[in-house]
């Protein structure tokens, strides 16, 4: 192919290669930014990748880089690239891939495989596998591409298939012979495609937004509830506007927290249990009646009937739990912006002796809080840590918070405060762990601003070596770490053996001591006024900082607030 196309072109025409095409292709579509592992046969375009510009960050592990690709394509709106090497490469991606689009974040995994005629026989290529057969199971989208006249279009469809509609994950297979095939520049350069209004805006029918407007007008007791689909979509003012100008309280998921401050009079965070209960209408914005909301019935749902109307992308989301009354299918934008238009200045405003309930129940709870948060114990429990952390984030909003664990987590969501949009970045609907050091990687470099990153000491297992590739890119990230000695608790016995239980990791164990191993800051914190001045001190000087934070063994609980998900033996029950 490569000595064809030396001919066609002639002994004077300039020459391109696949390598240089798929580099102009995103460059001109606008991607800035690379996330990867080198490795056979993707090196020398990572190398070519970076002398021509395109940022290029080195992850030690696929599955890391690619949940960083994930969370920027969340955060820009464009997709993330992330790159790998074939076979276990690419299967290490996969993951991430899997995640993008189980979250609807717009990202592109491209990987190198081997060629398609040894492939096809099973020949035994070095790490041989038909990656498109299984990359089609795990994403939105698969293309490969086999020619170079062809990677412009290529590239094209998959930043269509990733950001149109919901978005989501797609995959791009290059096979290794296709960076070396040469063709003229000229066309090589013609053959490239801008990608024009990758996502247009899907307008909703008026008959859906009277359905719905009216749906509420009946309501005695609404509930909005915001996803991080409409954090994602940017709308953020006319969100703001709906939500005051209804009068409804709003209760926003992990991820959807700081489209109105946390502490908002009509933010309705701490008492969820209350309005799940007894709302009679509830507003699905960006968000879907999965798992996370018991699938829009059952006990937490109380026995109050319900109406759901539902604004969302994607028309097959309506009905997947529940009857939805008035479905609004439609990008958020243009959904939210219709339902202001169509309410006028007349709309009635909502229940105020609802609101005044839910509002005394919030106060209430709060109000029950806060003594745990003010506590100065030694060994620190997970409320004391984490009412420091919540007054940093106070006085610094704008620093973004990447936060995984089970109890870190859990309890997190509902006690740190947050006063900005996409300023809070979480383990998403499958509720996984490893996402967080990728996540703080590609905060940093996406956004400019701090990150703190809150990890229970499982969590952050899983992508623990990435605090090498935060020191050495010099990431303004401040990774605090709370560690208990285990999974869960750092209490648990094994009578059965001298080898610890299974969720014991190693007593006092000094995860600080790595980040100083690769010349950043390393700090251990015993009470809540070291782990305060540490925080502080780490965000003022935008150092890579990683804090061990010794958190009670005996802190915590099984599985966090989801243990009711964990089977138990049949036998123990008895």
């Amino acid at each position: 192919m490569a000595e064809a196309a030396l001919k066609a072109a002639g002994p004077e025409e300039e020459l391109t290669d696949g390598f240089n095409l798929i580099i102009d292709a995103l460059k001109l579509n606008g991607i800035k930014n690379i996330y990867a592992v080198p490795g056979i046969p993707i090196t020398d375009f990572l190398r070519m990748s970076q002398a021509a510009g395109l940022r290029v960050l080195s992850f030690r592990h696929e599955q890391n880089a690619g949940y960083a690709a994930s969370i920027a394509g969340w955060l820009t709106k464009q997709p993330g690239v992330c790159v790998t090497v074939s076979a276990p490469g690419f299967l290490n991606g996969l993951t991430a891939l899997a995640h993008a689009t189980t979250n609807c974040f717009p990202m592109i995994m491209i990987s190198g495989s081997s060629e398609r005629e040894v492939v096809d026989l099973q020949q035994g290529d070095y790490e041989e596998m038909d990656q498109l057969a299984v990359a089609k199971t795990m994403c939105k989208a698969a293309y490969r591409v086999l020619h170079a006249q062809d990677i412009g279009i290529g590239i094209a469809r998959a930043i269509r298939s990733a950001v149109s509609g919901r978005p989501g994950g797609v995959y791009l297979d290059l096979p290794a012979k296709l960076f070396g095939q040469v063709m003229g520049a000229e066309a090589g350069k013609k053959s490239l495609v801008k990608v024009i209004d990758a996502a247009p805006a899907q307008i909703p029918g008026a008959d859906a937004i009277k359905r719905a407007l009216d749906v509420i007008k009946g309501a005695k007791k609404p509930l909005i509830i915001l996803g991080k689909g409409a954090a994602y979509a940017q709308a953020d003012e006319a969100i703001k506007d709906f939500v005051e100008k209804s009068g409804i309280p709003f209760l926003p998921m992990s991820m959807a927290k700081g489209l109105l401050p946390d502490t908002h009079p009509q933010c309705a965070g701490a008492a969820r249990s209350l309005v799940l209960k007894d709302s009679d209408v509830v507003i699905m914005m960006g968000a879907r009646l999965n798992w996370l909301l018991s699938h829009g019935k059952g006990k937490n749902w109380g026995d109050a009937p319900k109406k759901f109307v539902q604004l969302d992308i994607e028309p097959k989301e309506m009905d997947s739990n529940v009857e939805i009354v008035a479905p609004v299918v439609g990008d958020m934008g243009s959904c939210v912006n219709a339902m202001l238009s169509a309410m006028g200045n007349n709309f009635p405003k909502g229940n105020a002796d609802w609101m005044a309930t839910v509002a005394k129940k919030r106060d209430e709870n709060v109000a029950k809080m806060a003594p745990k948060l003010m506590n100065n114990n030694v060994p620190m429990d997970y409320h004391g840590a984490l009412g420091v952390i919540k007054q940093v984030i106070k006085e610094r909003p704008d620093t973004i918070l990447v936060n995984e664990g089970a109890n870190t987590l859990d309890l997190a969501r509902g006690i740190i405060d947050i006063y900005k949009p996409r300023k809070r970045i979480d383990v998403g609907t499958w509720g996984i762990m490893g996402i967080g050091m990728g996540y703080s990687v590609a905060a940093a470099v996406e956004t400019g601003h701090k990150v703190l990153a809150v990890e229970g000491d499982s969590a952050f297992g899983f992508s623990g070596m990435e605090t090498e590739t935060i020191a050495r890119y010099k990431l303004p990230v401040c990774i605090v770490i709370f560690n208990n000695d285990g999974i869960y608790r750092g209490t648990d016995t094994n009578a059965a053996s001298n080898d610890p239980a299974t969720t014991v990791f190693v007593k006092g164990a000094r995860y600080d001591k790595m980040m100083e191993g690769f010349g950043g800051v390393g700090v251990n914190a015993t009470s809540p006024d070291e782990l305060r001045q540490a925080i502080n001190a780490a965000l003022d000087s935008g150092k890579p900082t990683l804090i061990n934070a010794v958190i009670d063994p005996a802190a915590g609980s099984e599985s966090g607030r989801i243990g009711n998900l964990n089977p138990q033996s049949a036998l123990k029950k008895k």
